[in-house]
């Protein structure tokens, strides 16, 4: 009972990457440490227990019963701590510091750039940082600080604003149509080369919630990060879907069968409650509703 009472907090965070990962060297690249300083911590915590927390066995490691009893117990005391966290950083007053933002892949690399851009430009004290990533990010774990969302966001003590939506498009390059020539119907669109999503499902269901009775075989070029997806638009290997303001303005790319009528993105930014009223990401958040509006209809 001695050691627990002077057990490390922090060594808690390690048992829980260890427990989601099932192996050292995955939890090491998860919190950012070396799998030698992983494997003494979880030593250092089983000490304290007096009990082996995980099974070693060859594809890993596997919690014991003790361990997992302890799972819940970890899990309550991280979002405590994040929690502490949050409640902490939203009492900051100061326009300055960093706003951790998160959007897509794709409105990372062709949106965000030029509003960062111009923050930098009004705000030069306060420091971005843009993650750019199609999963979902834990605002609740401060993953980020404020969210760009396609989707109405769902987590409670949210804060949510809707921008608006984004058109979208059929397109292909100028090489594919003098190549190939364009479809004028759905029924021609599938004689020619199409450029789908690879283990994403999403482009199908939503094709076949418009009528289309559209297989992943339909697809001859697929890949489902949406910057390189759009590249190969570009390069000429099919026809595919693009937010209409990028394609429009991207040389050498044409509309394929403009009057198709197609599903809109909304557009949300989201944030913690708590952190929403800083100073800091309270101006960033006015600044990305400033750029973001202009791209939604």
């Amino acid at each position: 009972m001695d050691a627990l009472k002077n057990l490390d907090w922090s060594l808690i965070g390690t048992f829980l990457a260890v427990a989601e990962t099932g192996s050292l060297s995955a939890a090491a690249r998860k919190i950012g440490s070396s799998q030698p300083t992983i494997g003494r911590q979880i030593r250092a915590i089983e000490d304290a227990c007096s009990s082996e927390l995980f099974h070693r066995h060859a594809r890993g490691l596997e919690l014991t019963e003790l361990g997992r009893a302890l799972l819940p117990e970890a899990r309550k005391m991280q979002e405590a701590m994040q929690s502490f966290m949050i409640a902490a950083a939203g009492a900051s007053q100061s326009l300055s510091g960093v706003v951790r933002i998160t959007a897509s892949v794709f409105m990372a690399q062709y949106v965000l750039p030029q509003i960062i851009a111009e923050m930098r430009c009004v705000e030069p004290d306060i420091q971005i940082e843009l993650v750019a990533s199609d999963s979902t990010e834990n605002l609740l774990f401060r993953e980020a600080d404020i969210a760009v969302r396609m989707y109405r966001p769902t987590q409670l003590d949210m804060i949510a604003r809707a921008l608006g939506e984004i058109s979208l498009g059929l397109y292909a390059s100028e090489t594919y149509a003098a190549r190939a020539g364009l479809p004028l119907t759905p029924a021609e669109l599938q004689r020619h080369d199409l450029i789908g999503y690879d283990r994403n499902d999403l482009m199908i269901r939503s094709m076949r919630e418009a009528g289309w009775p559209v297989t992943r075989d339909w697809f001859n070029v697929r890949c489902d990060n949406q910057s390189a997806y759009w590249a190969l638009i570009v390069a000429g290997c099919g026809i595919g879907f693009c937010q209409s303001n990028i394609a429009r303005a991207t040389p050498g790319v044409v509309e394929v069968m403009p009057d198709l009528p197609l599903p809109k993105l909304p557009v949300w930014l989201t944030a913690q409650q708590t952190m929403r009223h800083t100073p800091r990401v309270s101006r960033i958040w006015d600044l990305l509703v400033e750029g973001l509006v202009p791209f939604v209809s």
